[in-house]
This record gives C-alpha cells, sequence and structure tokens, in this order.
C-alpha cells in the first residue's frame, strides 16, 4: 500500500491542482502549451492523496475552470449539454483506477503490470462514460449508433489515452527518484547513527 505523509500528499495535490489549471481545454501539445492533464490528475490524486473528499474536490475544481472558460472566458459551449454529468463517473472512474493501483503498489519493477492495467482500464471506462455519454446524449448527433460510436472510440481512444500516460509516466520517474534518494537519505543515517 502506497502511504505518503500529510506534508507530501499536500505538495502533491498542489501540483496536481496547478496542473488542471495549467493544462484544462488543450488536448494537443504544441511548444505553446501542454496536452490536457486531467485524466492524469484524477489518477494520480487516487494513487497518492487519501481524503475522500479530494475527488469531489477536483470534479467541482475542473466543473468551475469550464464554467468561467465557457462564461468569461470565450470558449466554445458545445460541450456543455446535458451529457456533461458524465464526466461525473469518468473521472471517478480514473480516481478509483488509481485507489485501486495504490493497494497493488510495491517498490519494485513488477509494480509496472498493475499500473498499466490500472491506467487502461480506468482510461477505458472513461472513455466510454466522457465520449458515450456525450455522443448517446449531448444532442449533437442525429441517430447515434453503437457501429458509429466504437469507430469513434477506436480514433479517438489513443489520442486521449497518450496524456495520460505521458503524465503518470513522469510521475512515476519522479516517485522513483524521491524514493532512491529517501532510501539513500535512511541509509547513510543508520550507518552514521543519526
Amino acid at each position: 500500500m502506497l502511504t505518503l505523509s500529510n506534508r507530501n500528499q499536500f505538495i502533491i495535490g498542489t501540483i496536481l491542482v496547478m496542473l488542471v489549471v495549467a493544462t484544462r481545454g488543450q488536448h494537443i501539445a504544441t511548444l505553446q502549451s501542454l496536452p490536457g492533464a486531467s485524466w492524469a490528475a484524477f489518477f494520480l490524486a487516487g494513487v497518492y492523496l487519501r481524503p475522500r473528499w479530494v475527488l469531489p474536490g477536483l470534479l467541482a475544481l475542473t466543473w468551475i475552470l469550464d464554467f468561467a472558460a465557457y462564461t468569461w472566458g470565450g470558449a466554445s459551449g458545445f460541450c456543455i449539454t446535458p451529457a456533461y454529468v458524465f464526466l461525473l463517473p469518468a473521472y471517478s472512474a480514473l480516481w478509483f483506477a488509481g485507489r485501486w493501483y495504490a493497494g497493488q503498489y510495491c517498490f519494485e519493477w513488477r509494480t509496472l503490470l498493475p499500473l498499466s492495467i490500472a491506467m487502461l482500464a480506468g482510461g477505458a471506462v472513461c472513455k466510454l462514460f466522457s465520449s458515450g455519454g456525450f455522443y448517446f446524449f449531448s444532442g449533437r448527433f442525429t441517430d447515434p449508433t453503437f457501429i458509429e460510436f466504437g469507430a469513434r472510440l477506436a480514433k479517438y481512444f489513443p489520442l486521449h489515452f497518450q496524456p495520460l500516460v505521458l503524465y503518470v509516466s513522469c510521475a512515476a520517474l519522479i516517485h522513483v527518484l524521491f524514493s532512491l534518494a529517501s532510501s539513500s537519505t535512511q541509509a547513510r543515517n543508520v550507518t552514521t547513527g543519526e
């Protein structure tokens, strides 16, 4: 089980919030912007942050950011439909996948298999709810069919999954570096008697 001090959870939570604020609405990486980090933020919050209020807090943050962008930022309201409510189970799936992985975590190479399973399952369920909800319930598509939805899912899922893998890979690298540094410091303290 992965457990962190309250201080470390606060630091990670702050970084995740800043990442969501900085990237919300960015879907394609350019030199000026990073891809959207919402999927990764929900997944990583599930992995690292223990308080249960984090999930509704992140959901509220994304809603506030979208509302502000639509109301005052000049963003298109194309996605603001009754289907927007499907983001609740979509993002929750990522958070729960992260929680599941935290229970499987061990600081060994074999942790990569459950991490990959959690990301893939969480990402797939998220995409099914977010895209499926929008496709079938937004009113933007005439005569939606499961065949057309399947084709859209096959086309767009990899594009949405890539940022999740990118951000979680970066987080995993940072996690390994901090863990190794912490182990080195603890070993040094033991040998010097501190």
